[in-house]
This record gives structure tokens, sequence and C-alpha cells, in this order.
């Protein structure tokens, strides 16, 4: 990582000097367009600066450790490990840094949970696992907003959608798709054994109305009654709304809100965030690949992630990431596995970038 300092250095020597020109000030889009790859550029130099200065401090250190004088040998030594782990922290810092930036990074997500298989234990592992990333959102200071849920009686759900809006959101969050297993003993069970259950969960960018290009004519829409757990109704008019597009099949069903236009409305923003990932995943054949194994079927076979409830134990199986506070996580503190997954893809994407 260090070889590539200077490299970085003349960029941003470049960049200063363009910026200095009167004549790239004038033009405001390719002022802010250099800039933004100016404040790219800073932290990667100074942190590579710092990793390129602390790796000559410990070279120093290490030699100063084989001084005859024992005390100068002593404090050397004691400064070795101190000097690895501020390396080792300096080095996953430059990893994620160097990661070629995603331009859907910054985009906001729609996010799908749906129970798999396990029935009504599924369907209480999808509520929790609802929760989580709402308390996570709330640490973040992300807005998250329910679009459309249907609940079960016993306080599960057979899916969720939600928004999730703010900073760094769809790059925090995207790693989430795929199954999720959960082994633990399920609140209906009398004999005390342990159950596996799996639930799906969906990460999508979301899509703005100018990226997306919906036709009219090629959609259904249905409106219904809305209805609650076990067949209630949430009320006696047709404000639950049924979009289906005709040429990829996609269904959209939103009963949520209080009219009809507003359950169109969030329907018509899930289902353009659908066919933004279904064309994205067009132009780029290894994304469309990796979402459809992430998915799955929502057996519990097709897993990425266990959580062990008996052993309070949390494993991401991309990474061989295991974790023995699973009761901290559930309450939204998944700060250690996002970061963790980010490190992961951004090595991964280090190699491809070679």
């Amino acid at each position: 990582m260090i070889e590539k300092l200077d490299e970085f250095k003349g960029q941003l020597e470049e960049l200063d000097s363009k910026l200095s020109d009167p004549n790239v000030m004038k033009d405001m889009s390719a002022y802010k367009n250099l800039m933004q790859e100016r404040s790219r550029l800073v932290p990667i130099v100074e942190e590579l600066t710092s990793l390129k200065d602390l790796m000559e401090e410990l070279r120093d250190n290490e030699a100063l450790s084989k001084e005859s004088d024992p005390d100068i040998a002593e404090m050397a030594k004691e400064e070795i490990p101190l000097l690895k782990e501020r390396i080792e922290q300096t080095q996953k810092r430059c990893k994620m840094l160097l990661v070629p930036p995603d331009p859907m990074e910054g985009k906001n997500i729609i996010m799908e949970i749906r129970a798999g298989t396990g029935g009504e234990e599924a369907a209480l592992f999808a509520a929790d696992l609802y929760r989580m990333y709402s308390y996570y959102a709330e640490s973040m200071h992300w807005k998250l907003e329910e679009i459309s849920s249907n609940a079960t009686e016993l306080g599960g759900y057979k899916e969720v959608i939600v928004s999730i809006s703010g900073k760094d959101v769809y790059g925090s969050l995207r790693w989430e798709s795929g199954v999720h297993r959960v082994q633990r003993v399920p609140e209906t069970e009398s004999g005390g054994r342990i159950h596996t259950s799996a639930v799906t969960v969906a990460v999508l960018p979301e899509a703005e109305e100018t990226e997306v290009e919906i036709r009219q004519e090629d959609l259904r829409i249905d409106v219904m009654r809305a209805g609650g757990p076990g067949g209630q109704c949430v009320n006696t008019t047709e404000s639950a709304v049924r979009i289906t597009h005709i040429p990829t099949g996609l269904v959209v069903i939103c009963q949520n809100q209080k009219s009809q236009l507003q359950n169109k409305a969030e329907a018509m923003r899930v289902l353009r965030s659908r066919l933004y990932d279904l064309e994205a995943g067009r132009k780029a054949k290894e994304r469309a690949e990796e979402r459809k194994s992430q998915v799955g079927s929502g057996d519990r076979s097709e897993r990425i992630r266990t959580y062990n409830f008996p052993q309070n134990r949390l494993t991401d199986h991309r990474i061989n990431l295991t974790l023995y506070k699973l009761d901290l996580i559930m309450e939204g503190h998944l700060e250690d596995v996002v970061e963790a997954l980010k490190i992961a893809a951004g090595e991964e994407a280090l190699k491809e970038a070679q």
C-alpha cells in the first residue's frame, strides 16, 4: 500500500494546481467534481503518510530493542506491540479508503424482510430482525419508514418493507441481503427443543424517478380492502393497492397508509427500486448472480449468517466472522459486523482493481 503514496500525492498536487486555475472556478460543475475528487484523495494521502511514519518508527524501535543499553532496549520493546496495533488499525483504514468508490454507495435503500422456512417462529424472527435494523438505524441517525407489512397474530411478520434514508445507508447495509438463519427455542415450543428457521433480507438501492422509466401501459393496478392479522379488516374502504409490472411480473402490495393514493405512491416507490435493481443486475452480471445467491428461496440451507441464541453467537459464513455477543447485536449494535463486511468487501474490490 505504501508504494502508492507518491502516486496519490502526485494526483493531489495536480488537482490543487487545477483548482487554482481561474478558468476552472468559472465552471461550477467541473469545480465541484474536482473538489469531490480532492475530498477522496486527502484522507488517503493522510492515512498512507501516517502508515509510512508508523512503519519507520517500528523499524527504529526493533533496531533499538537490540541495543546494548538495557534501559533503551526495554523501552523499545514496550513500544513495539503498541506500534504494531496502530499499524494494523491504520492498514484497515487505508484498505477502506483505497476501495474504488461505488456510485450507489450514498443511496438510500428499500429493505424487504420476509419469513422463510419455519412457520410462526420464522415470522417472529423476522420481527426481531426488523427491530434490530430499527435500533441500528436510530443509532446512526438515519430515518426509517415502514412502507408495507403483513403481521401475524403472535406479533411476527410474514413480510415487512421499509425505507431507510441517511448518510452511507446503502454502503453500510448492502451486505445484509441474504438468508439469515436462527437457532433457538421458540416461544411456541413447550418441550424446550431448539428449532432452526430462516428469514430472507433484500437490500435495494432506492431509485429516483428520473433513474427508472415506468410506462403506465406496463402496469396493472388493483385496489382492495386492507386486511390485518387473522383476516381482520384495517378499514372498510378499498385503500390497499396491488401493482403488477406486466413485462417483469413483479408485484408490489401496499396497505399501511390510510388512503389509496398514499399506498399507490409507496407501491410505486418499491417497484421503482426493484426495477432499478433488476436493470443494474442486467448491466453487471456479477451483481445479478450475487443477489440471486444471497436472497435465494428462504430455505434454511442457503444461509449467509446464523444467529445461535443458546450460545449467544452470531456467525457470518461469508467472511468466517464469529462474535459471542448476539444479545447486543439484536439490540442494534451492528457496528462490528458492518465494519468487518466493509473491510472484506474492500479487500476483494482492491484485488479486482489491481
